[in-house]
Formats: C-alpha cells, structure tokens, sequence
C-alpha cells in the first residue's frame, strides 16, 4: 500500500463559525486585502480545495477570519489500493474485474 497525503480545505467550515454564510461576503473582504478575486473565482475557492494558492489569497483569509493556515488546511493521510501487476502484465485491480455470476440459459420452444 502507498502512502499518499490529502488535504481538508476548512474556508466554508470556518465561514459559517463566523457567521459568514454566502460565497460573495467574502469578495468585498478580501479586496480590502489588495485581493480581487471575481465572485466566479470565491465561489470555488469556498467549495474546492484549490490546486494552487497565492500567499496574499492566503494570508487575506487569515486576517479576514482571524485563523491560521493550520485552520485552514488539515494534511491527512489518503490511503489508496495500488493495483499490482499480474502475471499477465495487466495492473487490473479487483475492482475494475465484474463479479461472477452464474446464469442459466434456455433455448426458445420448439428447436
């Protein structure tokens, strides 16, 4: 098994902690911060953990919720199945192979 790292992205959690309920509150903030970020760009930064994050963007949350980037950011272990090789060479894990079933076929009347 490999190890692989993850995040939990807490800006909605720690939105609603300040009563901070719409996805638009937080774009007049952060401008206050030299961030402009378009309604567009702060809708998916409340409700996706971003790929990538500039250190303005994240410090302005800070400051606006009065947090660290520990709050922000929980690192988590991701524990994910690798798919070893068959004999065959095929990586086919056991999930992607349907299940056996066992079925009973009839031939029409009359043949």
């Amino acid at each position: 098994m490999m190890k692989r790292m993850g995040v939990e992205w807490n800006l909605r959690l720690l939105m609603a902690e300040r009563g901070m309920f719409q996805t638009t509150d937080l774009v007049p903030r952060l401008a206050e911060y030299g961030v402009n970020l378009s309604r567009e760009q702060v809708f998916r930064l409340v409700t996706q953990p971003p790929q990538r994050l500039s250190m303005d963007t994240l410090a302005a949350l800070c400051g606006i919720l009065e947090c660290s980037p520990a709050d922000l950011i929980t690192v988590k272990e991701v524990r994910r199945q690798v798919a070893k090789p068959t004999a065959t060479g095929d990586t086919a894990s056991p999930a992607s192979v349907p299940p056996a079933r066992r079925v009973r076929i009839q031939r029409p009347q009359g043949l």
